[in-house]
């Protein structure tokens, strides 16, 4: 069975779906893994690095796609015409008809390319659906990208700040800690108080969720938040926000609008699958905050938590710096290439016959049906396959 990983192609994209490492499991597997030309090079990975692990390197796309029976992919393939994408650049209509697709196919943006997939007979499997099961961790994208994310924010925000982070105590004087702020302490927003700790600031946080009160604590910052009756409501079976009622937001917004004002640095994470980010840091609340202080926007490509934020710039507004770097976990492509491939391997092994090495996909197991979103030529993701039918 062949395996083709091709070069990415949307703009920005510096991430490959494969490292020498998962190369080498892949082809202990008895699979053949084709690797376009040049497909590592974002990520710091020349062709011979795989070669060396048993890779064929394709000349070009096509020849990568030739009779592959799975795709690996870090994003959705590109159709004609979309925006940013090079005119002629088809890469669906390359993938073979049958072929197992796997990889994050941003299924809430992108709703007209279900139809597409269904039409080819593509089997798609969209890795951000993964259900939040203990076997599925080390498949988990998004947990190991956001990771990266809320990682490389503070040092983005550390890189435009006037000042330091920690406390310096010198002869000529005393340069006071940074104070960080991060909002969302999921995954990303964990890594970033984490990340602020490190290097010697004073961290605080909030989260609607009531479990992530001993997680930012536990990490040495202080939690923030009003701890009312639908505060200890506010998380769903499997461990995302809920959206909250206007009053609540109201009330936080109070509270959080006067934390603000202290802040030299604030990470924004926040983030509800399928909807548009909420707003948590008003206009109002940038033109309070002290002149000088920075702000990093991780939900910018979902509308930001800030309405200042602009998608893939830094810009000054009201004195304050806002960070809006789309794809933050593509700004460190070597590690995140490196996990992300982790994370497709561990999908697409249990998939993989033992004797015949062919694919053989279990459709009742819940990691499969919780991420497939096409199958024998049709939309059979339950969130999509009306919106699917209606696009």
């Amino acid at each position: 069975m062949k395996v083709a990983i091709p070069k990415e192609r949307r703009p920005g994209e510096t991430r490959v779906a494969a490292s020498p490492e998962t190369v080498k499991k892949m082809v202990g597997m008895g699979l053949t893994v084709a690797i376009e030309t040049g497909a590592g090079d974002g990520a710091s990975i020349p062709d011979g690095d795989y070669a060396a692990m048993g890779a064929e390197i394709a000349r070009d796309a096509a020849a990568a796609y030739a009779g592959a029976q799975v795709v690996l992919k870090v994003q959705a393939p590109t159709l004609p015409g979309e925006t940013g994408v090079a005119a002629g650049q088809d890469e669906l209509s390359q993938i073979p008809e049958g072929a197992a697709l796997i990889g994050m196919l941003a299924p809430y943006d992108m709703v007209p390319l279900l139809g597409r997939y269904a039409d080819r007979k593509v089997a798609a499997f969209s890795m951000e659906l993964l259900p939040r099961i203990t076997r599925a961790q080390v498949m988990d994208v998004l947990s190991s990208q956001s990771n990266l994310a809320g990682y490389k924010a503070v040092l983005e925000a550390a890189d435009v700040f006037g000042r330091t982070m920690p406390m310096m105590m010198t002869a000529a004087g005393t340069v006071p800690p940074c104070r960080c702020f991060v909002m969302g302490a999921g995954v990303a927003g964990l890594q970033a108080i984490a990340t602020a700790k490190r290097l010697g600031a004073i961290v605080s946080a909030t989260d609607v969720r009531p479990a992530a009160k001993e997680e930012v604590q536990s990490l040495g910052g202080t939690f923030v938040a009003v701890e009312d009756e639908e505060f200890a409501q506010a998380q769903t079976a499997g461990g995302y926000a809920k959206e909250m009622s206007d009053a609540y937001k109201q009330k936080q917004a109070a509270l959080i609008a006067e934390t603000l004002k202290k802040q030299d640095m604030v990470i924004c994470t926040a983030l509800i699958p399928g909807r548009p980010a909420p707003t948590l840091v008003s206009e109002e609340m940038v033109k309070s905050m002290k002149p000088g202080a920075v702000l990093v926007d991780l939900a910018v490509e979902r509308g930001g938590n800030c309405p200042l934020s602009e998608p893939g710039k830094v810009v000054v507004k009201h004195g304050v710096t806002i960070v809006g770097y789309t794809n933050m976990a593509g700004r460190l492509p070597a590690a995140a290439s490196l996990l992300y491939a982790k994370n497709l391997t561990s999908f697409l092994s249990p998939m993989v016959d033992a004797e015949t090495k062919a694919l053989k996909i279990d459709w009742e197991d819940e990691v499969v049906t919780g991420t497939a979103l096409t199958r024998d030529g049709a939309v059979v993701h339950p969130r999509f396959a009306e919106a699917a039918a209606g696009a």
